[in-house]
């Protein structure tokens, strides 16, 4: 079992004091939870867009030893390990990805989820935090995620990014503003990984 610093359970405290999450589904009030505690935004309560099944899929394939592929390396370098069994892939500064951002004239992000979806095949967990080029090429692609964490951020692309994943019917934690960022895709990666969603007293759902 984690062991939860003092200061984040003061956090938390204050977090449910400010806004009512006790209604949501286990793991869907560990993500909200988790994202506004690492932002201090509690308009993540009706901002994120998700569902209970697909964040019981994902939590189970990371345990299971599913990749975890980020966009960038700030995601794959936020995400606790401890309870990870697989490995956490990022390519974005392989030589690989640039020359094949060069050919096809497409981000270097978005190279390296077409290289690494193409190595890890179907199953695999996705963590977009940063760029919305990499959403939409994981979205063009026959990639059959366990679970896709579309958060990037930024005023182009990135809303668009998030509702072109919704509208594909893959299993997905999104949100609707153009907000999100690397530490919130870490976050809710890490939430799903901090909970036992078979418990539900509040030490195991943060």
């Amino acid at each position: 079992m984690r062991t939860v610093p003092p200061i984040e359970v003061e956090s938390f405290r204050i977090l449910r004091s400010r806004v009512d999450t006790s209604t949501l589904p286990p793991l869907t009030r560990a993500v909200v939870e988790r994202l506004i505690h690492t932002s201090a935004d509690v308009g993540y309560l009706t901002d994120v867009v998700t569902d209970e099944d697909a964040l019981v899929a994902g939590r189970a394939a990371l345990l299971a030893g599913a990749p975890l592929v980020t966009d960038v390396t700030m995601v794959a370098a936020g995400v606790a390990r401890r309870d990870l069994t697989g490995p956490v892939i990022c390519e974005v500064a392989s030589p690989d990805a640039a020359a094949l951002a060069a050919d096809a004239g497409i981000t270097r992000s978005a190279a390296a989820i077409r290289l690494v979806a193409r190595r890890v095949g179907p199953g695999a967990v996705y963590a977009v935090g940063n760029a919305p080029t990499a959403l939409f090429e994981l979205l063009s692609l026959d990639a059959r995620p366990a679970l896709v964490v579309g958060l990037p951020v930024g005023f182009v692309g990135a809303a668009e990014s998030k509702a072109a994943l919704r509208a594909s019917g893959l299993p997905q934690i999104s949100n609707v503003s153009s907000k999100g960022g690397s530490p919130l895709a870490a976050a809710a990666i890490n939430a799903l990984l901090y909970s036992a969603p078979d418990e539900r007293d509040e030490e195991h759902t943060r």
